[in-house]
């Protein structure tokens, strides 16, 4: 609905390939309030490297010129898993820095996540294989807590599944909000009893969009 208040980026997971064929309850959502809501189809294995990057900011250029909007208008980055990811490391490098950042369950230590699981190397390594630098600097340049101290001072809210089997609560959420915190930056971590990987509880799901809205409406 218009007038247009603002965008809501919203990264995918690792693999995700699938194109939506209906409207989904967060797009309704953001519609009804006059928000963007947009999910760039960026390469499965992404990981927001350069391409990813680039891709994502010329997506806003296009939104911006078409609605003929202002270019500070409030952008919020959000994302699940390798979403989550990337909605932080979106914030490092984004033509246009968004005005917050709010994720679930998000990988915030890919140097520690490269060993964590068998099937993610490939993935890391397909991402960063043009990279002009050492694979270990590559990783860290998509690292959130690597980031650290290079990241916008925006707001930043972080969700976390309690029984996330996928990526571990401690090595990366609680993990990243304390450097955040002791850092100066605005950071809040939200865990989700009794729930495994990006598994949002209603009541989970409505915080993660009240988030996502509060800096725009």
């Amino acid at each position: 609905q218009k007038p247009i208040r603002g965008i809501v980026l919203s990264f995918f997971g690792l693999g995700s390939c699938g194109m939506y064929n209906k409207d989904i309850m967060e797009g309704e959502l953001c519609a009804e309030n006059g928000v963007l809501y947009v999910a760039p189809y960026t390469n499965p294995w992404s990981w927001m490297n350069r391409q990813a990057v680039s891709y994502t900011d010329e997506i806003v250029d296009v939104l911006l010129e078409k609605f003929q909007l202002s270019e500070d208008i409030p952008i919020i980055s959000t994302g699940g898993s390798m979403g989550g990811q990337s909605a932080l490391v979106y914030c490092a490098y984004a033509k246009r820095t968004p005005k917050a950042c709010v994720t679930d369950c998000p990988v915030c230590d890919v140097v520690y996540h490269f060993s964590e699981r068998i099937d993610l190397p490939r993935t890391m390594y397909s991402a960063l294989y043009q990279e002009n630098c050492s694979f270990d600097e590559a990783l860290r340049s998509i690292s959130p807590i690597h980031l650290v101290g290079k990241l916008p001072k925006i707001p930043y809210h972080i969700l976390h599944c309690g029984n996330d089997s996928m990526v571990n609560l401690d090595a990366h959420s609680r993990k990243f909000v304390k450097a955040m915190t002791e850092a100066g930056y605005e950071a809040t971590l939200d865990i989700i009893p009794g729930k495994d990987h990006c598994d949002l509880s209603f009541d989970g799901k409505r915080k993660y969009a009240a988030y996502a809205l509060k800096y725009i409406l």
